[in-house]
């Protein structure tokens, strides 16, 4: 993968800091760190994370993390006065604020319709309403607060994807543009909608101030705006005084016919609803337990504070059965738990997509086939610009042996989140799917732009090992095979026979025969 920023361009292929035309000499593990930086752009990282990604978890000094910190900063120009890319965050770690753009470095790959676009290019229109609602702006004097206004953003999308007749940008694609100072016409090519949605979000002890404007992409007029001065109580209230106006503006007729049909229930406590934001951008880091295990943090003070919040206890099964798919946790009891709890949630809110689309999820990793198809397409169903749930869903059919209808749901995901900054996860996808076809090559291809974009994403690891193996390309193969068992170190044939979520014995057997040649016993 190759990374853009400012006047350097990072290749991760080939491991190599570029300022134009010279060759920047860094350190390897300076090199990982300001590539797990920039990979990580859209979170703040911790010093844990990074010890866990450069350093592999051994133990390392505060003055050695801060020298290769300051090492980082040198070799782009940058330092710790000015803090001009690598920006540091007291008391929470480390954030890349650079502005990156990504170029897929793989030669001779044929791209399909998920294929990441290119800065400026222009995708087509749908022909019926279409939004993105960018992340609102935080302008309290607390940076602690910037979970309130992501909080906000995010649950208007949630409330607007509700409706089948507007299509609503995914979460993903739309916080891409957090932190930067954006022209919404850009964001309308970029993301293929008609309007985007933008605000600002100021809170003090007891009060909240919002504002919000809606503006047609094309010529860049607004089309509606308002301000509001409420109490913090009216909090979920104001949520869908905002995403009426926003239906009413873009679709008048809408707005009595769908009315319902985006409200959710919301938590007894703004402090659990909280908790659980602040848990999100920890969940879609995807692929490294170090992440996940903070989100589970989060998620169980929510449940503390409200047992019987959906939201909090569907997102923990969500977890739950990620740490069973990575290795990193007993699969059995991890998974028991999930299901249960998954299903409790959906029994308090059966018409939050977010409770489907978590069921699905730990049902796809159990290997319930038929339930787990059933629970994602309920999910659609009820959000049917639900990304993710697409997502899972192409990869459920393809452990389940149905790798076309898997390919076509990772296209439909990637239209509604062209710029999805989890965009490996879809990659993971469409490489097992081309697997199960028995495409191997194709495998190996997505699998390897998983990891690029993802370099701690122990399951696209295992099946690109898997995929080089039966093509026999075994330095591929054995390479990914150690990613994999670096990851999950009690990885074996046993473990794939047992947990692995194939579905099928004799597609298991295949899978086992390329991890065979790839060195696993």
């Amino acid at each position: 993968m190759l990374y853009f920023f400012d006047e350097y361009v990072l290749d991760t292929d080939r491991r190599e800091l570029r300022r134009g035309d010279r060759l920047i000499t860094v350190e390897p593990k300076v090199f990982d760190l300001l590539a797990y930086l920039i990979e990580g752009r859209e979170r703040v990282v911790s010093k844990g994370a990074l010890i866990a990604a450069v350093w592999l978890g051994r133990v390392v000094s505060e003055s050695a993390l801060a020298s290769c910190i300051n090492a980082a900063r040198n070799a782009v120009g940058d330092s710790g006065e000015s803090q001009r890319l690598i920006k540091t965050l007291p008391r929470k770690g480390l954030r890349f604020i650079g502005t990156v753009r990504e170029e897929n470095s793989l030669t001779g790959l044929a791209l399909s319709s998920a294929a990441p676009t290119t800065p400026g290019s222009a995708l087509d229109l749908p022909d019926w309403p279409s939004v993105a609602v960018l992340p609102f702006i935080n302008l309290s004097n607390d940076e602690e607060q910037q979970y309130f206004a992501d909080g906000l953003a995010e649950d208007i999308i949630t409330r607007l994807g509700r409706l089948k007749s507007i299509l609503v940008c995914a979460r993903n694609s739309s916080f891409n543009y957090k932190g930067r100072t954006v022209d919404v016409k850009q964001v309308g090519r970029e993301l293929g909608v008609r309007y985007v949605l933008g605000g600002s979000v100021r809170r003090s002890v007891r009060r909240l101030r919002i504002g919000a404007e809606l503006s047609e992409a094309s010529t860049g007029l607004q089309v509606w705006a308002e301000r509001y001065d409420v109490d913090l109580a009216d909090f979920f209230g104001l949520q869908d005084q905002i995403a009426e106006s926003v239906i009413a503006a873009l679709e008048p007729r809408l707005h009595a016919a769908e009315h319902r049909r985006f409200q959710s229930r919301s938590p007894d406590s703004l402090d659990a609803w909280g908790f659980v934001m602040k848990a999100m951008p920890h969940i879609w880091d995807w692929g490294s337990a170090q992440e996940i295990e903070v989100a589970q943090a989060l998620l169980k003070r929510a449940i503390d504070i409200d047992p019987d919040y959906p939201r909090a206890n569907s997102l923990f099964a969500w977890t739950q059965a990620s740490l069973a798919q990575l290795g990193s946790a007993d699969a059995r009891d991890a998974l028991g738990a999930a299901r249960a709890m998954a299903q409790r949630a959906i029994q308090r809110d059966s018409d939050d997509p977010w409770t489907q689309l978590a069921a699905g999820y730990v049902h796809m990793v159990s290997r319930d086939f038929g339930q787990a198809v059933n629970e994602l397409t309920e999910a659609i169903e009820l959000n049917p610009s639900l990304a993710f749930a697409h997502v899972v869903l192409g990869a459920t059919y393809g452990y389940g042996g149905m790798p076309s209808d898997g390919l076509h749901h990772c296209g439909l995901a990637a239209r509604l989140s062209p710029r999805d900054f989890t965009q490996a996860v879809n990659f993971s996808a469409q490489g097992l799917c081309h697997f199960m076809a028995g495409r191997f090559a194709e495998g190996v291809e997505w699998e390897r732009r998983a990891v690029d974009l993802r370099p701690h994403f122990g399951s696209a690891w295992r099946t690109l090992a898997a995929a080089a193996g039966k093509v026999g390309n075994l330095d591929v193969a054995t390479r990914a095979l150690s990613e994999a068992k670096r990851l999950h170190p009690l990885l074996s044939i046993a473990w794939v026979e047992k947990y692995h979520p194939i579905v099928r014995e004799t597609d298991r057997a295949i899978y086992v025969e390329g991890l065979r040649a790839a060195g696993l016993q």
